[in-house]
């Protein structure tokens, strides 16, 4: 957990604890692997089933919001070739104001 928990911090320094263990127990077995432990932000397709599935089923957010939160959490992220997906998970629930929804 602590791993998560320091990833998350590069980004956001304050990072709710609580809310990144949630976030972990809701990945479940994606953590398992190192592929699907991370994002791919390059691949469109693995960034629409970050939309489809987490923003807009989990998080409830239209694909137009889902599409801004995702492209500023890209951003944020730019230079990390491996992406955490606990973090970046966490970052587009920030980016699009619902972090409120694993508290």
């Amino acid at each position: 957990m602590s791993d998560y928990l320091a990833n998350v911090k590069k980004y956001v320094p304050d990072a709710d604890e609580a809310i990144v263990d949630k976030l972990v127990k809701h990945l479940g077995i994606a953590l398992r692997k190192k592929d699907s432990s991370t994002v791919a932000a390059s691949d469109k397709t693995e960034l629409n089933r970050v939309r489809d599935g987490f923003c807009t089923k989990k998080l409830e957010l239209s694909a137009e919001d889902a599409e801004k939160a995702i492209k500023a959490t890209c951003e944020t992220m730019k230079g990390n070739n491996s992406k955490c997906r606990v973090a970046f998970y966490y970052l587009v629930a920030k980016e699009s104001g619902t972090l409120k929804k694993f508290a």
